[in-house]
């Protein structure tokens, strides 16, 4: 249900209305027609005193489904106001990966209050997530799926469904085991509508199964599941036993979390810096890059002073600074973007590396060629100095090239020693080209300097 901001306040005055006066009955009516974003969305605005109240009002599920859509500190807060043993249900309603992340934030004392008041299957599942890596596909896995043996028929398969359907996560595919308990197969819930109810599983199932293992990095997962258009994926040991799946919801959380990652490095600015990030911590993330392009940017500066005869005598050279500087980390950023977004989505071996340092080349040639010739017509009618367009234009067109080219090789060069690409940031580019733009510029207009007075 999608409401406007004024429904929305209207629909909070309504809830807390209810949880006042009690009114169960109507308060349900209003969550029913809510889906669990907006849930989330109401319990997150409610004053403070209101909260206790509103999860009294809650079914289980309900519960369960919430603390899912919550961050951190507001679930710790909703497991405070259920208690130990109220908790310890929910979250046996919970999906298991979320639980697994929603323990790892806690303290060991109470991760083991909890786990040893949970039912003793689940409780065992959860420590066996909590075991894997968290951005690893056994920290992502779930165990709400239906899974069936190859010996079924379809009616046997179909009655299972129906029996699991209420708790499983994902029932568009239903994953086949032998009697050791491993992957054979996976038939779709498509398939079962279309097949006879006497017909066996091991007949209409897919054999050829795309399964990934539990150590399998989470970017790894998601690159799985895009390129096959995956709804979920399964996840298998090193025997070929299914151990969960991991559904393209949870694999969504993950690219929105690694893009912001890769953000949050191209930018310089470290660990994560939100709305809510304190000045002092903002700015305590952001300093080691600020200072180490600060000294790296002192070297610009004494650029600028070994050639101050040339610019005291070509004063015009000053107005040409910042743009040559500028367009040159420009080229570099893009170029940086575009490859470490590149990097992100396919699989790179040396002659895919040759051919896009390559196609950067041309893309700095034709740029640089533009520009260059361009701010040369510029120089040319700005200073009526055929020598001071030159120069400048040449500039621009050399240093276009070096910055397209670094822009590339740098994040490159990092991926190949096994370096996270992303730390080759923006800022770092920049600062460097800046250098070399410098240099380029001012050894020109010295050779050319009798020409320019």
């Amino acid at each position: 249900m999608a409401y406007s901001q004024y429904n929305e306040e209207q629909t909070m005055l309504h809830v807390i209305r209810c949880c006042k006066e009690h009114k169960k009955d109507e308060f349900q009516g209003i969550i029913d027609e809510l889906q669990p974003y907006d849930i989330a969305a109401i319990y997150r605005n409610l004053p403070e005193k209101h909260h206790p109240k509103f999860i009294l009002m809650l079914e289980p599920k309900q519960i369960a489904v919430l603390i899912q859509e919550l961050d951190i500190p507001l679930q710790v807060e909703m497991l405070q106001l259920l208690g130990v043993e109220k908790s310890s249900s929910i979250m046996n309603l919970m999906e298991k990966d979320d639980l697994a992340d929603l323990l790892n934030g806690l303290s060991e004392e109470r991760i083991a209050q909890f786990l040893s008041a949970m039912k003793k299957e689940e409780s065992q599942y959860i420590q066996d997530l909590m075991s894997y890596p968290p951005d690893s596909a056994g920290g992502l896995m779930t165990n709400r799926f239906v899974s069936i043996y190859y010996s079924y028929t379809v009616r046997e398969a179909v009655e299972k469904l129906k029996a699991y359907a209420e708790i499983a996560e994902s029932i568009n595919y239903l994953y086949v085991l032998n009697e050791a308990k491993q992957l054979v197969g996976v038939v779709s819930y498509r398939d079962l509508l279309l097949a006879e109810m006497n017909d066996l599983i091991s007949a209409i199932m897919y054999e050829r199964v795309i399964s990934v293992p539990v150590d399998m990095d989470q970017e790894d997962v998601a690159r799985t599941i895009q390129r096959y258009d995956f709804i979920s994926v399964p996840v298998v040991d090193n025997q070929n036993h299914l151990l969960g799946i991991i559904t393209v919801d949870d694999i969504i959380d993950v690219v929105i979390r690694e893009a912001n990652e890769d953000i949050e490095k191209l930018s310089a600015s470290g660990k994560s810096i939100d709305f809510d990030t304190s000045a002092w911590t903002s700015s305590m993330r952001r300093l080691p890059w600020l200072i180490l392009l600060l000294l790296i940017g002192l070297i610009s500066g004494n650029i600028i002073s070994m050639f101050d005869g040339t610019l005291e005598k070509v004063v015009a050279l000053a107005f040409f600074m910042p743009m040559i500087a500028g367009m040159t980390g420009n080229t570099g950023t893009q170029s940086l973007a575009i490859v470490v977004r590149g990097l992100a989505h396919n699989d790179i071996d040396f002659r895919t590396i040759l051919r896009l340092v390559f196609r950067e080349f041309l893309v700095g040639l034709i740029i640089g060629i533009t520009c260059g010739t361009l701010i040369a017509i510029l120089g040319i009618l700005w200073q009526n100095n055929a020598i001071l367009g030159l120069v400048v234009g040449s500039s621009l067109f050399v240093t276009i090239i070096i910055g397209t080219l670094a822009g590339t090789m740098i994040p490159l060069l990092l991926y190949r020693l096994k370096i996270d690409p992303a730390v080759a940031s923006g800022p770092l580019i920049t600062t460097l080209n800046d250098i070399f733009s410098l240099t380029v510029y001012f050894t020109l207009a010295t050779i050319f300097i009798s020409h320019l007075l």
